[in-house]
Protein backbone atom coordinates (compact mmCIF):
# COMPACT_ATOMS: atom_id res chain seq x y z
CA UNK A 1 0.00 0.00 0.00
CA UNK A 2 2.74 2.40 0.84
CA UNK A 3 4.52 1.61 -2.37
CA UNK A 4 1.43 2.44 -4.35
CA UNK A 5 1.02 5.44 -2.31
CA UNK A 6 4.44 6.60 -3.20
CA UNK A 7 3.70 6.05 -6.86
CA UNK A 8 0.45 7.86 -7.01
CA UNK A 9 2.39 11.09 -5.38
CA UNK A 10 4.90 10.59 -7.74
CA UNK A 11 2.79 10.65 -10.81
CA UNK A 12 0.62 13.53 -9.65
CA UNK A 13 3.60 15.62 -8.85
CA UNK A 14 4.85 14.87 -12.43
CA UNK A 15 1.99 15.92 -13.39
CA UNK A 16 1.87 19.29 -11.85
CA UNK A 17 5.65 19.64 -13.36
CA UNK A 18 4.88 19.22 -17.07
CA UNK A 19 1.53 21.20 -15.98
CA UNK A 20 4.01 24.34 -15.13
CA UNK A 21 6.46 23.71 -17.81
CA UNK A 22 3.22 24.35 -20.18
CA UNK A 23 1.93 27.22 -18.39
CA UNK A 24 5.70 28.67 -19.19
CA UNK A 25 6.04 28.05 -22.50
CA UNK A 26 2.51 29.55 -22.78
CA UNK A 27 3.56 32.59 -21.15
CA UNK A 28 6.92 33.18 -22.84
CA UNK A 29 5.14 32.48 -26.27
CA UNK A 30 2.82 35.23 -25.36
CA UNK A 31 5.37 37.68 -24.29
CA UNK A 32 7.52 36.67 -27.01
CA UNK A 33 4.33 37.66 -29.75
CA UNK A 34 3.20 40.63 -27.74
CA UNK A 35 7.28 41.77 -27.93
CA UNK A 36 6.94 40.91 -31.08
CA UNK A 37 4.15 43.42 -31.99
CA UNK A 38 4.99 46.21 -29.99
CA UNK A 39 8.43 45.96 -32.19
CA UNK A 40 6.08 46.13 -35.41
CA UNK A 41 4.00 49.40 -33.36
CA UNK A 42 7.29 51.25 -32.90
CA UNK A 43 8.36 50.83 -36.62
CA UNK A 44 4.75 51.94 -37.51
CA UNK A 45 4.41 54.83 -35.13
CA UNK A 46 8.00 56.04 -36.47
CA UNK A 47 6.33 56.96 -40.10
CA UNK A 48 3.09 58.73 -40.27
CA UNK A 49 0.21 58.23 -42.53
CA UNK A 50 1.10 59.87 -46.02
CA UNK A 51 4.10 61.93 -44.06
CA UNK A 52 1.67 63.65 -42.38
CA UNK A 53 -0.90 62.21 -40.10
CA UNK A 54 0.05 60.20 -36.87
CA UNK A 55 -1.93 57.00 -36.57
CA UNK A 56 -0.43 54.85 -33.69
CA UNK A 57 -2.88 55.91 -31.31
CA UNK A 58 -6.35 56.14 -33.78
CA UNK A 59 -9.23 54.62 -31.23
CA UNK A 60 -11.94 52.35 -33.49
CA UNK A 61 -14.63 51.83 -30.93
CA UNK A 62 -16.92 50.08 -32.68
CA UNK A 63 -15.50 46.16 -32.70
CA UNK A 64 -17.05 44.95 -35.94
CA UNK A 65 -15.32 47.52 -37.99
CA UNK A 66 -11.74 47.15 -36.63
CA UNK A 67 -10.75 44.17 -38.70
CA UNK A 68 -11.96 46.88 -41.59
CA UNK A 69 -10.66 49.87 -41.06
CA UNK A 70 -7.43 49.91 -42.49
CA UNK A 71 -4.94 52.57 -41.34
CA UNK A 72 -1.65 51.00 -42.15
CA UNK A 73 1.10 54.08 -42.49
CA UNK A 74 2.19 54.18 -46.07
CA UNK A 75 3.65 57.43 -47.77
CA UNK A 76 1.49 56.42 -50.96
CA UNK A 77 -2.01 54.88 -50.24
CA UNK A 78 -2.21 52.88 -53.47
CA UNK A 79 -2.74 49.59 -54.01
CA UNK A 80 -2.55 49.34 -57.56
CA UNK A 81 -5.25 46.70 -57.94
CA UNK A 82 -2.82 43.81 -56.27
CA UNK A 83 -5.88 42.92 -53.57
CA UNK A 84 -8.45 41.84 -55.72
CA UNK A 85 -9.49 39.00 -53.35
CA UNK A 86 -13.17 38.54 -51.93
CA UNK A 87 -14.03 40.10 -49.40
CA UNK A 88 -10.22 41.71 -49.27
CA UNK A 89 -10.91 45.23 -49.34
CA UNK A 90 -10.22 45.26 -45.65
CA UNK A 91 -6.55 45.26 -46.17
CA UNK A 92 -7.16 48.33 -48.50
CA UNK A 93 -6.18 51.67 -46.87
CA UNK A 94 -8.72 53.56 -45.92
CA UNK A 95 -8.00 56.86 -47.40
CA UNK A 96 -7.61 54.75 -50.50
CA UNK A 97 -11.03 53.56 -50.31
CA UNK A 98 -12.36 57.07 -49.84
CA UNK A 99 -10.33 58.20 -52.86
CA UNK A 100 -11.96 56.07 -54.93
CA UNK A 101 -15.36 56.49 -53.50
CA UNK A 102 -14.44 60.20 -54.57
CA UNK A 103 -13.98 58.94 -58.49
CA UNK A 104 -17.17 56.90 -58.69
CA UNK A 105 -19.59 56.54 -55.58
CA UNK A 106 -22.14 55.06 -57.67
CA UNK A 107 -25.48 56.25 -58.21
CA UNK A 108 -28.45 56.51 -55.82
CA UNK A 109 -31.47 54.42 -56.50
CA UNK A 110 -31.97 54.17 -60.35
CA UNK A 111 -31.19 57.80 -60.89
CA UNK A 112 -27.73 59.11 -61.99
CA UNK A 113 -28.23 62.37 -60.24
CA UNK A 114 -25.47 64.92 -60.12
CA UNK A 115 -22.99 63.45 -62.77
CA UNK A 116 -19.82 65.98 -61.94
CA UNK A 117 -17.05 67.06 -63.08
CA UNK A 118 -14.72 65.76 -60.12
CA UNK A 119 -15.72 62.11 -60.63
CA UNK A 120 -12.39 61.21 -62.64
CA UNK A 121 -10.27 58.31 -62.46
CA UNK A 122 -7.56 60.17 -61.87
CA UNK A 123 -5.62 58.71 -58.95
CA UNK A 124 -3.59 62.38 -57.88
CA UNK A 125 -6.68 64.35 -57.91
CA UNK A 126 -8.89 62.43 -56.14
CA UNK A 127 -6.53 61.86 -53.54
CA UNK A 128 -5.55 65.61 -53.40
CA UNK A 129 -9.71 66.34 -52.77
CA UNK A 130 -8.57 63.47 -49.64
CA UNK A 131 -5.83 65.61 -48.31
CA UNK A 132 -7.35 69.44 -48.44
CA UNK A 133 -10.52 67.45 -46.63
CA UNK A 134 -8.25 66.43 -44.06
CA UNK A 135 -6.41 69.53 -43.89
CA UNK A 136 -9.41 71.31 -43.64
CA UNK A 137 -10.71 69.30 -40.54
CA UNK A 138 -7.66 69.70 -38.71
CA UNK A 139 -7.82 73.06 -39.21
CA UNK A 140 -11.06 73.57 -38.15
CA UNK A 141 -11.38 71.21 -35.30
CA UNK A 142 -7.75 70.81 -34.24
CA UNK A 143 -7.78 67.50 -33.62
CA UNK A 144 -6.05 64.29 -35.55
CA UNK A 145 -8.38 64.49 -38.82
CA UNK A 146 -8.08 60.66 -39.45
CA UNK A 147 -9.60 60.16 -35.90
CA UNK A 148 -12.35 62.50 -36.43
CA UNK A 149 -12.55 60.69 -39.84
CA UNK A 150 -12.86 57.11 -38.25
CA UNK A 151 -15.82 58.46 -35.61
CA UNK A 152 -17.35 59.78 -38.71
CA UNK A 153 -17.84 56.76 -39.67
CA UNK A 154 -18.41 54.92 -36.79
CA UNK A 155 -21.28 57.46 -36.09
CA UNK A 156 -23.05 57.54 -39.39
CA UNK A 157 -22.44 53.64 -40.70
CA UNK A 158 -25.91 52.21 -41.29
CA UNK A 159 -26.92 48.85 -39.51
CA UNK A 160 -30.08 47.95 -41.12
CA UNK A 161 -30.31 47.20 -44.62
CA UNK A 162 -32.81 45.86 -47.50
CA UNK A 163 -32.63 43.06 -49.67
CA UNK A 164 -35.35 41.28 -52.18
CA UNK A 165 -36.64 38.19 -51.96
CA UNK A 166 -38.41 36.30 -54.79
CA UNK A 167 -40.89 33.60 -53.69
CA UNK A 168 -44.13 32.36 -55.83
CA UNK A 169 -42.86 35.11 -58.91
CA UNK A 170 -43.19 37.92 -56.42
CA UNK A 171 -40.68 39.91 -55.09
CA UNK A 172 -41.05 40.86 -50.98
CA UNK A 173 -38.58 43.77 -49.17
CA UNK A 174 -36.79 41.77 -46.52
CA UNK A 175 -35.03 43.15 -43.15
CA UNK A 176 -31.29 42.74 -42.76
CA UNK A 177 -28.25 42.93 -40.87
CA UNK A 178 -25.23 44.93 -42.87
CA UNK A 179 -21.73 43.52 -42.81
CA UNK A 180 -19.18 45.81 -41.24
CA UNK A 181 -17.27 46.04 -44.50
CA UNK A 182 -20.28 47.22 -46.13
CA UNK A 183 -20.97 49.71 -43.36
CA UNK A 184 -17.79 51.42 -44.05
CA UNK A 185 -17.94 51.73 -47.88
CA UNK A 186 -21.60 53.38 -47.59
CA UNK A 187 -21.15 55.68 -45.35
CA UNK A 188 -17.80 57.11 -47.05
CA UNK A 189 -20.03 56.33 -50.04
CA UNK A 190 -23.03 58.70 -48.81
CA UNK A 191 -20.58 61.71 -47.28
CA UNK A 192 -19.17 61.62 -50.52
CA UNK A 193 -22.70 61.81 -52.19
CA UNK A 194 -23.84 64.21 -49.83
CA UNK A 195 -20.90 66.35 -50.34
CA UNK A 196 -21.70 66.42 -54.30
CA UNK A 197 -24.67 67.44 -53.48
CA UNK A 198 -23.74 70.98 -51.66
CA UNK A 199 -20.89 71.54 -54.12
CA UNK A 200 -22.47 71.08 -57.70
CA UNK A 201 -23.09 74.29 -59.46
CA UNK A 202 -22.06 76.37 -55.98
CA UNK A 203 -19.03 78.36 -54.90
CA UNK A 204 -18.20 75.82 -51.94
CA UNK A 205 -15.43 73.27 -53.03
CA UNK A 206 -15.88 69.46 -53.03
CA UNK A 207 -13.23 69.18 -50.38
CA UNK A 208 -14.71 71.49 -48.27
CA UNK A 209 -17.98 70.02 -48.52
CA UNK A 210 -16.08 66.93 -47.52
CA UNK A 211 -14.94 68.60 -44.50
CA UNK A 212 -18.22 69.83 -43.60
CA UNK A 213 -20.01 66.25 -43.82
CA UNK A 214 -17.41 64.46 -41.99
CA UNK A 215 -17.76 66.65 -39.16
CA UNK A 216 -21.28 66.85 -39.20
CA UNK A 217 -21.18 62.85 -38.69
CA UNK A 218 -18.44 63.10 -35.92
CA UNK A 219 -20.17 65.84 -34.20
CA UNK A 220 -23.75 63.41 -34.73
CA UNK A 221 -25.49 66.38 -36.37
CA UNK A 222 -28.84 65.32 -37.81
CA UNK A 223 -28.68 67.67 -41.28
CA UNK A 224 -25.50 65.08 -42.35
CA UNK A 225 -26.28 63.32 -45.32
CA UNK A 226 -24.42 60.27 -44.14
Amino acid sequence: MEEENKKQTEQIEQTEETEKKEEELDENQQTQAEQSEQKKQKKNSDFNLLGLYDVSEIKIEDPGMRKYINLEPKLVVKSHGRIREKFSRGKINLLEIFANLVAIPGHRGKKHKIQTNWKTGKYSQNMKIVIECLSIIERKIKQNPVQVLVTAIENAAPRDGITVIEYGGARYPQAVDISPLRRVTMTLRHMVQGSYDKAFNKKKRISEALADEIIKAYKKESDSFA
